[in-house]
């Protein structure tokens, strides 16, 4: 069965545009918990425009032995602040999962992902790491990415497919190209040893044809679409929606 992993990322951006307490990241997590989620995804980043280091904190404490616990990030993207930087938050919390995501200030969203040729060789001690602290590593990777062979060889246990080409196209009616490509690299990653999640734009109206078509998909990460869902329907209501959808 797939799991679902909620990112609470937008929860932090709606408290945050306040300031206070407000909504309450733990609460939330705790609701989708109750919900049926299998997981709770948190992706800090060094300007703090939502997440931030003592939520990650708080939430390791919350989930602790009850569901999955994934903090996306860049390893390289130095300390800043209160930002000790993501090996750092990882060395603490001790997550399930570590998803590397090749991210900057400059972007309002992950883009694109790590190239399996070009960012080998920086990434091994970042994934040796990882793997020594005992977390999952995964990495994000763009659709029309092929051969994973080189991050299998490096310690790498899953990739994660960037499903926004997909999204996008699903909402234009025409997803077959882009939807296909998501279906190769999948193949290309079970070839290699790996398992396949996928995030970016996912929503209850295109999650069931992608999880369809990608055979063995370990885990789904879902954030904007889930809460943006949510103002409508309910937070609980929501996540019970997207656990039907994956079986």
């Amino acid at each position: 069965m797939t799991k679902l992993s909620v990112n609470v990322n937008k929860i932090a951006v709606l408290r945050n545009s306040r300031g206070g307490s407000e909504p309450d990241i733990c609460r939330a997590a705790q609701t989708c918990i109750d919900s049926g989620c299998d997981g709770i995804t948190v992706h800090p980043r060094p300007d703090q425009r939502h997440i931030r280091p003592d939520d990650v904190r708080a939430l390791a404490e919350l989930l602790q032995d009850r569901v999955e616990y994934n903090i996306e990030g860049n390893p390289f993207a130095p300390p800043r602040g209160s930002y000790p930087g993501l090996l750092a938050l990882a060395r603490e919390v001790l997550p399930t999962q570590v998803t590397l995501v090749p991210d900057g200030d400059g972007q309002i969203t992950s883009d694109h992902g790590f190239d399996p040729r070009r960012d080998i060789d920086a990434l091994r001690p970042v994934v040796r790491t990882l793997r020594d602290l005992g977390c999952r590593v995964s990495l994000f990777v763009d659709p029309l990415a092929q051969d994973f062979c080189g991050f299998a060889a490096i310690g790498v246990q899953r990739i994660e497919i960037y499903t926004g080409p997909y999204a996008h196209a699903f909402a234009a009616g025409a997803p077959d190209a882009a939807l296909d490509a998501c279906v190769q690299a999948a193949r290309s990653a079970h070839d290699a040893g790996l398992r396949v999640n996928a995030g970016h734009d996912l929503s209850q109206a295109n999650l069931g044809t992608f999880a369809a078509a990608i055979d063995d998909l370990a885990e789904v990460s879902i954030g904007h679409a889930l809460i943006s869902e949510a103002l409508y329907a309910g937070l609980a209501a929501t996540v019970r929606n997207y656990r039907k959808i994956l079986g």
